[in-house]
């Protein structure tokens, strides 16, 4: 009887030196609010100097990502414009965010009754590939 309870105990202990491993290990993952980087494009306006954008982006913590985002006149003629919002002026926090956006137009400006198509994209870092792009078409 004495050999069945040295082993009933090793099992006891190390079962509870799995078990707490494991829970130290759950301690240490990453939390599971991650998410993808999402965009939306809320409100398409024309400023005085072209079209602008106010913009909703959420990015996980630790990365970095410029939002870039363009307009194209749908009818009418050729117009463009475009703008970027720098790594730096983003908050990645899992946070939902809202952030305006500028475009500069590329030689004539935008009048208003324009119909645009805009779109918005984020650029890694280097500005090697682009990820989670919106695309709307709206009236300035």
């Amino acid at each position: 009887m004495k050999a069945s309870r040295i082993v009933r105990r090793r099992l006891a202990g190390a079962a509870t030196v799995a078990a707490l491993a494991v829970a130290g290990t759950l301690a240490a993952a990453p939390t599971a609010s991650a998410k993808a980087n999402l965009l939306a494009i809320d409100k398409v306006s024309l400023a005085k100097s072209g079209p602008e954008l106010n913009i909703k982006y959420s990015c996980d913590t630790g990365v970095n990502l410029q939002v870039t985002g363009y307009a194209t006149k749908v009818t009418g003629g050729k117009k463009s414009a475009a703008g970027a919002l720098d790594a730096a002026k983003l908050t990645c926090d899992f946070g939902t965010r809202a952030v305006q956006m500028k475009l500069t137009p590329a030689g004539k400006g935008f009048v208003k009754g324009d119909k645009v198509k805009v779109t918005v994209f984020y650029w890694d870092e280097n500005g090697s590939f682009s990820t989670q792009s919106e695309e709307v078409i709206a009236t300035l």
